[in-house]
C-alpha cells in the first residue's frame, strides 16, 4: 500500500519561512510526478508545483521565486521550501504523486495524481 504523509506544517509570521516534508512509503519509482497543492478555506485545491523524475519542475505564478520543490529518493522523502510567506499562502498543503511519462498542468488542480498524503497545515498570520 502507497502511503504519503506531510510534515512541517505550522503557524509563522508573514515573511517566514517553513519547509514541509511528505514522505513516501510502499511506493516504487519507475518514471514518476510528485506535487505540492494546496487548499485554502473556502476555496478549490489548486496547485503549487509539480516535479517529474525527467527534471522538470513547474510553479505556480503566485508561489514562483519563493517556494522550492525537491526531493530526496535516498530517503523517500519530498520536500517544499517556502520563503517570504504571505497571510495568502494560508492553507492545507498535499503532497501527492503518480506513475507516467508527464505531470499534470497546475491548473487542474491535482486531478490526475494518484496517490495523496492527508495534509499538513499552513497557516501565515500578518
Amino acid at each position: 500500500e502507497v502511503q504519503l504523509v506531510e510534515s512541517g506544517g505550522g503557524s509563522v509570521q508573514a515573511g517566514g519561512s517553513l519547509r514541509l516534508s511528505c514522505t513516501l512509503s510502499g511506493y516504487t519509482y519507475t518514471s514518476d510526478c510528485f506535487g505540492w497543492y494546496r487548499q485554502a478555506p473556502g476555496k478549490e485545491r489548486e496547485g503549487v508545483a509539480t516535479m517529474h523524475s525527467d527534471g522538470t519542475i513547474v510553479y505556480a505564478d503566485s508561489v514562483k521565486g519563493r517556494f522550492t520543490i525537491s526531493e530526496d529518493r535516498t530517503k523517500s522523502t519530498l520536500f517544499l521550501q517556502m520563503n517570504s510567506l504571505k497571510p495568502e499562502d494560508t492553507a492545507i498543503y498535499y503532497c501527492a504523486a503518480k506513475d507516467g511519462w508527464y505531470c499534470p498542468s497546475l491548473k487542474y488542480g491535482g486531478r490526475g495524481m494518484d496517490y495523496w498524503g492527508k495534509g499538513t497545515l499552513v497557516t501565515i498570520s500578518s
